[in-house]
């Protein structure tokens, strides 16, 4: 009996430490929609697609290829820079390949394939330490949920377009400019902000999908010559956006995105209104033997050997407190988790 209950607590401890692994984890998957292949781009798609992500100890990378016509290798610094595909530390030849981080610091893949590291399929990481979780607070009497502060509106937001890449053409194609897109929310109130060296390029807004798909330089409604170029983006919808210098549109300088909602900003609250004060009434005239008006506040005596009965005022009742509101009950749901599985186990031994 007792070696079956110690057998049973084992279990449930190991049943429990699953559980907190598999919260405290993260799964990236490499290149997004992209998967693992030969970037049209070159290595900026993967680099881009990098500088976008937190990797910590214990998070997985998911490589989505085709079986058989890639693979993915991690390697050293060295054979990453040059894209030496010999003596690779670990290689997984089946895809997805899903590849748990276990060590902070630098990881470098790479697709062993011939000629696919050399133009473009490799990624290097920083990977961090291992978040520290601070323990679960003891469950007790739960009190009432403060009323929650309005949010504020969203205010329009400033987006430099690449980032620090600017608006060029890019050395890996149009797959940089839709992997900065892809992660960002445009609204209406927006600002996008082109940075590019004046005479060198230019940002033109083309007038349908049709013409940005095409690279058509004369369908095109504005264009900015001068650097750094800000839009407004005043409506919602698909917008596009090319260089109209020649080859740099069909090279990848181009970004295509969709603006959805209205920026606002917060409105400011409205002070208290004071209550307008009431007007003094003039004192009416005094005629001949009239008994003045005694002032505000003041009582006129009775005369002698009169009483005047007074109205006795309530006691207010003292020592007496209101009761206090009831508490609601300790919750005890999170502590019975651990019993439930233990229950679970149990009953499969006997």
């Amino acid at each position: 009996m007792a070696r079956k209950l110690n057998m049973s607590l084992f279990i449930v401890a190991i049943l429990a430490a699953a559980l907190h692994c598999s919260v405290a984890q993260r799964t990236h998957v490499v290149g997004n929609s992209l998967g693992w292949t030969v970037p049209p781009g070159g290595p900026t798609a993967y680099s881009t697609w990098a500088s976008q992500q937190t990797f910590s100890v214990g998070d997985v990378l998911v490589f989505n290829f085709t079986t058989g016509t890639h693979d993915v290798a991690e390697v050293t610094r060295s054979s990453f820079d040059g894209c030496n595909t010999t003596s690779p530390m670990s290689l997984n030849t089946n895809g997805p390949a899903n590849i748990t981080l276990m060590t902070a610091g630098e990881h470098h893949y790479i697709c062993t394939f011939s000629g696919h590291c050399n133009v473009g399929q490799k990624l290097a990481i920083n990977v961090s330490a291992a978040p520290s979780t601070s323990p679960a607070p003891q469950p007790g009497p739960a009190t009432p949920p403060p009323v929650p502060a309005p949010s504020p509106s969203r205010t329009p937001q400033t987006y430099v377009v690449g980032d620090s890449l600017g608006w060029l053409v890019p050395p890996g194609g149009p797959i940089a400019y839709q992997t900065w897109a892809s992660n960002k929310t445009f609204v209406v109130g927006d600002v996008l902000v082109f940075n590019f060296t004046s005479g060198a390029h230019n940002v033109a807004v083309v007038t349908s999908k049709a013409a940005y798909d095409s690279c058509n330089t004369s369908a095109t409604s504005t264009t900015i010559t001068t650097s750094p170029a800000r839009i407004n983006l005043t409506n919602p919808g698909e917008h596009f956006y090319i260089c109209t210098f020649p080859q740099h549109c069909s090279l990848g300088q181009k970004l295509a995105i969709n603006v959805t909602g209205t920026a606002s900003t917060p409105s400011p609250t409205p002070s208290p209104a004071t209550p307008p004060s009431s007007p003094t009434p003039a004192p009416a005239p005094s005629s001949p033997g009239a008994t003045p008006p005694s002032p505000s506040g003041s009582t006129t005596p009775a005369p002698s050997g009169s009483t005047t009965p007074s109205t006795p005022s309530t006691p207010s009742p003292s020592g007496v407190s209101a009761p206090p509101p009831p508490s609601s009950a300790p919750s005890f749901a999170v502590a019975a988790l651990p019993f439930t599985f233990l229950s679970i186990v149990l009953a499969l031994f006997y």
